[in-house]
């Protein structure tokens, strides 16, 4: 199982992002990524004869829909526009209807959770509970939290309504609460603003600049080079038209219309490039950013192990479930540094390289699982397996059992750098 387990690592990590996107397009869209469950279908044994008896888990919610109109409001108004000057094509025509459709789709719910979202989660659960029988027999009891989102909120509630139709006998408590988003979500304004700086734009615009994939698409959709010239903003125009193409698959639509065939192979792949970026410059361990911003999640790692600590003392624990946004669970991915996530550099051409692919850590219903294992309540030597997305991940801590973790190496690790970034910054 082992070298079944190798192969298939081997195999994903052999494959470049250009490959990955010319066998399915849907992944350039990154964090719209429509959840493609796990590459992994069977997990390596646990050792010494230990059993699995709590998960902790955090997820992003499911698909849904655009979150703003501004994504279609300045495709559609640049598009009619056109339209009015009569200098827009027949394929222009034909986009401009689409995007209305997908619009109005989303007509009074932007932001929320479509039924490709809802499946999701009920799925993940299902897999859980299938996974891990141990941690879910008999009354034993679920603690579930979301952010006050309703997207996140109906994530949970579609997740927790599959357990119960598994199991008729769990104990769930679920939650979402303001008081809870200080470590469910938190914001960290300083560091925010670390990113936000006019700095660390300039790096993303002057890296998005060696990859322009306007020009041939706008000129698909309208004729006169001098309207263009003085109506758009065409990396702009280009950048909202990837988003509309990207969110699709998300969307009830995703099954009778597609964008996909505005943009070549190769602009697909840089559009996809830019956003990598985006989200690397925003929320990784990058230099130009601080070099700090996973810590933004300081306060969601130090719950999750003193929730573990508490629940390592009960027979049967059950499982804590927490739902939320990709803008943690990727900083949070970063400061575990699973998968190679707590990748610095300044270089963002070697981000594929490295590994950094953000399809891969925060597709919609991205979600991390750390299952403890033990023999019984007195064996005092836990470990754990780290699941992102469901599959077995890697951390940067020493191990003799991996893919399995000591638990007091995970907790003393951790709450070290947690605790020194506090102290660094307690006079801030």
């Amino acid at each position: 199982m082992m070298i079944c387990m190798l192969v298939l690592t081997l195999n994903v990590s052999g494959q470049t992002t250009r490959e990955e996107i010319r066998k399915d397009r849907r992944v350039s869209g990154g964090s719209f990524l429509a959840y493609p469950g796990p590459q992994q279908e069977r997990l390596t044994p646990v050792p010494g004869g230990k059993k699995p008896f709590y998960i902790s888990h955090y997820g992003r919610h499911g698909s849904r829909h655009m979150t703003k109109y501004d994504d279609f409001k300045y495709v559609r108004n640049a598009l009619e526009l056109a339209s009015q000057q009569h200098v827009l094509t027949p394929l222009g025509y034909d986009v401009l209807a689409r995007v209305a459709r997908m619009e109005d789709e989303s007509h009074e719910s932007l932001g929320e959770l479509t039924a490709l979202g809802a499946r999701q989660h009920g799925q993940i659960a299902e897999r859980m509970y299938h996974r891990f029988p141990e941690v879910f027999k008999g009354a034993t009891n679920i603690e579930a939290k979301s952010s006050t989102s309703i997207r996140s909120i109906m994530s949970m509630n579609y997740a927790l309504i599959a357990l119960k139709g598994l199991n008729p006998r769990l104990n769930i408590i679920e939650k979402a609460a303001l008081r809870d988003m200080h470590h469910l979500f938190h914001v960290d304004r300083e560091l925010t603003a670390k990113s936000a700086s006019k700095e660390n734009r300039k790096v993303y615009d002057d890296f998005c600049s060696k990859y322009p994939t306007w020009q041939r698409l706008v000129s698909l959709l309208i004729t006169d080079t001098a309207f263009v010239n003085r109506n758009f903003v065409g990396e702009r125009f280009g950048y909202y038209m990837f988003r509309i193409a990207s969110a699709l698959q998300d969307s009830d639509l995703h099954d009778e219309m597609t964008f996909y065939d505005l943009f070549t192979e190769d602009e697909i792949y840089k559009n996809w490039k830019k956003e990598n970026a985006f989200w690397y410059l925003g929320y990784s361990f990058c230099p130009t950013s601080g070099g700090e911003q996973p810590y933004s999640q300081r306060f969601l790692l130090r719950d999750i192990i003193e929730k573990a600590d508490s629940c390592l003392q009960q027979p049967h624990p059950g499982i804590t479930l927490r739902y939320g946004h990709d803008t943690a669970l990727l900083p949070l991915i970063c400061l575990l540094g699973i998968n190679g996530y707590d990748l610095a550099t300044t270089d963002l051409d070697l981000l594929e390289e490295k590994g950094w692919l953000d399809y891969r850590a925060i597709p919609m219903a991205g979600n991390l699982q750390i299952v403890f294992y033990r023999k019984n309540l007195s064996d005092k030597d836990v470990l754990i397996k780290v699941l992102l997305n469901e599959n077995e991940a890697t951390l940067p801590i020493k191990t003799d059992v991996a893919p399995y973790y000591h638990w007091q190496d995970f907790r003393n690790h951790y709450l070290s750098l947690i605790d020194a970034y506090d102290a660094a910054h307690s006079d801030e």
